[in-house]
């Protein structure tokens, strides 16, 4: 897909600030600092669009990015991250679960795991809940630039007895490693509507 703009359209953080507009929607979902940002800026070939930070924990919204102004990545706070306050993790609940279960524009779906380590309990939740309010989704097995290419086969295969019934991409944000095979899938999202 060529990009022609990518912006950031809202920062929300209560529910009813989301979007009110029938963009499709691409959402990116994973546990704090596995490198969400870093996959949306670099499916974009952006550097600093949506913002990194080696701190967990930074991204506290659910933030929206406008891409050529027909649909948006929604970048959502990481899961998992326990040194922020009791109340703005439930908060962060709230708005996640309140977010996923109500936004009929949700197209897919993109579960972020890191390659190097088996799925947590906390990604398969996720996948238990993507799964049982029968919300598409795909794995990204992300920093796989890491790995030599026999360990990502095996990160590839320890995700699959996890993640049996959807596609699983490993990717790398540094060298684009599976970049052309997640806009395929995201394509086919947006057009299958």
């Amino acid at each position: 897909m060529k990009i022609a703009s990518a912006r950031l359209h809202a920062s929300v953080y209560r529910l009813e600030d989301l979007p009110q507009d029938e963009k499709p929607e691409i959402v990116f979902l994973g546990r704090s600092n596995v490198g969400k940002s870093s996959v949306i800026n670099s499916l974009l070939r952006r550097h600093h669009l949506a913002r990194t930070s080696s701190t967990p924990g930074r991204t506290r919204g659910v933030y929206f990015y406008a891409i050529n102004e027909r649909f948006y990545f929604v970048d959502m706070p990481g899961y998992g991250y326990a040194e922020v306050p009791h109340s703005l993790r439930r908060a962060w609940q709230r708005l996640i679960e309140g977010y996923l279960e109500n936004r009929p524009q949700i197209r897919l779906s993109l579960l972020i795991v890191d390659a190097r380590h088996e799925p947590t309990p906390l990604d398969r939740q996720m996948r238990e809940w993507l799964e049982g309010h029968r919300r598409p989704y795909i794995v990204l097995l992300t920093k796989a630039d890491k790995l030599s290419m026999s360990e990502v086969k095996r990160s590839v295969e320890r995700a699959a007895c996890v993640f049996p019934t959807v596609t699983i991409i490993p990717y790398s944000a540094r060298t684009g490693l599976g970049r052309e095979e997640v806009w395929r899938e995201i394509e086919n999202a947006l057009s299958s509507h």
